[in-house]
């Protein structure tokens, strides 16, 4: 009896695990599909199967925004952004899991304080900081800010803190390692797991960035792909066609990032650490 209760329990999950992905699966194919049919065909059916009209959309983007210096400039904001980011954060969290000093909870709670102020209440004094040190339609000043991530020190704390015993920084003291080779050696690769799920979510984040670029850029050829997608929208408000393909193209290396660092988080996991 526990054996069939047990058996239609599974039976049960797996089948809202399924209908849970395909709800999640249908969206995206649907945009996809979209992207190769006509404005007039998107309009009259919903469709299942792949049309004929891909390089009629793509030409139809081409002939007004450059996509792909979109992309490059999304690649050259995003990429340094999660660099400096997962360096610093980690550095930070590190100091706050495993060192002790004057202040140090006051301090902590002070950065997560800043978690919740929203971005674009700031963003007034920003735009008028950056104008007076005349760094206006620059990408620094949308990559440097990322180095002070609130919500991934705050992460990647609570994993050292249970994940990374006392032990094994004093035995690697005791060998003679300094701070920097404790670090780079030991803390940084261990904590890779947190680091690759909290890149994930920076990634995201700075790619469909919106806001910020459009405030600050006012170059087109530096405009990154939330940009340019948004123009798509603005120039061809019924081409639904264009709007789909422009969307599928920008959404391409977030799906790229999410599966490879799934499977960095996988195999972070199987390494594991001593744990006290």
């Amino acid at each position: 009896m526990m054996y069939r209760q047990s058996r239609a329990e599974k039976i049960v999950l797996y089948a809202f695990l399924i209908v849970m992905a395909l709800i999640s699966i249908v969206p995206f194919y649907m945009m996809v599909i979209n992207s190769t049919h006509t404005n007039v065909e998107i309009s009259q059916r919903v469709w299942l199967r792949p049309g004929s009209a891909l390089l009629d959309n793509y030409r139809i983007i081409q002939s007004k925004v450059n996509i792909w210096q979109g992309f490059v400039a999304s690649t050259i904001i995003t990429l340094p952004s999660v660099i400096l980011s997962a360096f610093f954060s980690t550095l930070t969290a590190y100091g706050f899991a495993k060192f002790n000093f004057r202040g140090k909870e006051l301090l902590f709670w002070i950065i997560l304080g800043t978690m919740m102020v929203p971005q674009q209440l700031g963003l007034i004094g920003y735009y008028d900081l950056l104008s007076k040190i005349r760094l206006i339609d620059s990408f620094l000043p949308l990559i440097l800010p990322t180095a002070a991530n609130a919500a991934m020190v705050f992460f990647i704390r609570a994993y050292i803190e249970s994940s990374i015993s006392d032990s094994l920084i004093e035995a690697a003291i005791i060998d003679g390692g300094g701070e920097w080779y404790i670090f780079r050696r030991i803390i940084f690769p261990l904590a890779m797991p947190s680091i690759a799920t909290m890149s994930i979510f920076t990634f995201i984040n700075k790619w469909n960035d919106l806001l910020t670029p459009l405030v600050l850029l006012n170059s087109a050829k530096k405009f990154p792909m939330p940009v340019v997608v948004s123009n798509i929208r603005g120039l061809y408000e019924t081409n639904f066609g264009a709007i789909y393909l422009g969307v599928t193209i920008s959404i391409i290396p977030i799906l790229i990032v999410l599966i490879t660092f799934s499977r960095s988080i996988i195999k972070g996991l199987t390494i594991g650490a001593v744990k006290g």
